[in-house]
């Protein structure tokens, strides 16, 4: 069987959920009934092409496509004859798509094959989620995304629960939720204390991560150090002087370190599919405090694993709960275990690889 995974923007923890499938599928056992292709965009600043073929399984094909994410006529054209091209040349099996621009876009290519295949599609978080466009930009991603489910068809395999619960409403569905190589991210996992509760972020800086209210917040509490580990366009936002910024880091050990470091792992997204850097935490054993939203609500049990939060006025009450360090220690343990027991990359890609041979 030949499998076609194609994603427009390998970065942030889509780059880890890649890294990781490759590693599954690329696997000697896996690889002689399963063959597998990742074609991607390098379009994201962290991203270092020779960093990807150094990290990512021998045993997969990776085939970089300029694609980007915003609407662009002519971009988009030379994109879909490029992928259709690559399409013919793999004939593939099983085509699977990978967030909302490479949903189009592989559905046109999809379609210019003029073959039947079988036809899969992860939002990572739907578009017409996102809170940094206007309502009938929403409605008109909303309206492409129900009218491409009709026309192309496609087994929709969605990243969280919450994410599944909205995809049944639009198409045929199943769940195969986000996972991460929970041994090699709990090896980073020391105990320590720091002088100062320490609050930490691991994400590019974007709108979707809200800098904004992360910025607020560390104002609102100055006696607690910040940390947001990553970069991104939207810098200029934090400017709140006891926030640390680390820029992007490329060592993946010193990423899991700085994230280890931390006391509290913090996740105020406006919008999310499951993300991966709030299971990374609770493996390190890190209580979560996150926006009350689709995505962070499927991975974080509010009182138990962290908190979920409205509005910044309770942060109060949550963080007096975690400044006490056996308090946190107990939250750490139950993440770790809400981990072991659902996000496990081998046991969901296992999953996976079941509804591909259906």
């Amino acid at each position: 069987m030949k499998v076609v995974h194609i994603i427009e923007a390998l970065g942030g923890g889509v780059y880890t959920y890649f890294r990781d499938l490759s590693t599954f599928f690329g696997d000697d056992e896996i690889n002689k009934n399963t063959q597998t292709t990742i074609i991607y965009s390098g379009n994201r600043k962290e991203i270092d092409p020779e960093k990807i073929k150094s990290e990512f399984s021998k045993g997969v094909d990776l085939i970089q496509i300029n694609m980007v994410r915003e609407f662009s006529p002519l971009q988009d054209l030379k994109s879909i004859y490029k992928l259709t091209k690559e399409l013919k040349r793999i004939n593939p099996d099983v085509i699977h798509l990978h967030s909302s621009k490479a949903g189009v876009l592989g559905r046109f290519a999809y379609f210019f094959l003029f073959k039947k295949k079988k036809l899969f599609y992860t939002p990572h978080g739907y578009s017409f989620l996102r809170t940094d466009i206007s309502n009938t930009t929403r409605k008109l991603y909303s309206t492409i995304e129900k009218l491409f489910q009709q026309l192309f068809g496609s087994t929709i395999v969605a990243c969280g629960d919450s994410e599944f619960e909205i995809a049944k409403e639009i198409g045929n569905s199943e769940l195969v939720r986000n996972g991460i190589d929970i041994n090699a991210v709990h090896e980073h996992f020391s105990q320590h204390e720091n002088k100062k509760l320490t609050i930490g972020i691991m994400a590019r800086i974007t709108a979707a991560r809200n800098p904004k209210l992360f910025n607020k917040i560390a104002l609102k509490f100055p006696d607690f150090n910040f940390v947001w580990i990553g970069d991104g366009d939207l810098k200029s936002l934090i400017t709140a002087p006891n926030i640390r910024i680390t820029g992007w880091i490329l060592d993946r050990k010193m990423v899991l370190q700085e994230l280890n470091g931390i006391d509290i792992y913090m996740q105020i997204s406006l919008w999310e599919g499951l993300p991966i850097a709030v299971l990374e935490a609770m493996t390190l054993q890190k209580p979560v405090i996150a926006t009350n939203i689709i995505g962070n609500k499927d991975a974080v049990l509010h009182n138990k694993t962290g908190f979920l939060f409205d509005d910044i006025s309770e942060l109060n009450h949550y963080f007096e709960i975690l400044k006490d360090p056996a308090t946190r220690a107990v939250f750490g343990e139950n993440a770790f275990m809400r981990c072991q027991d659902l996000f496990d990359k081998d046991k969901n890609f296992k999953e996976l690889l079941a509804i591909y041979n259906q």
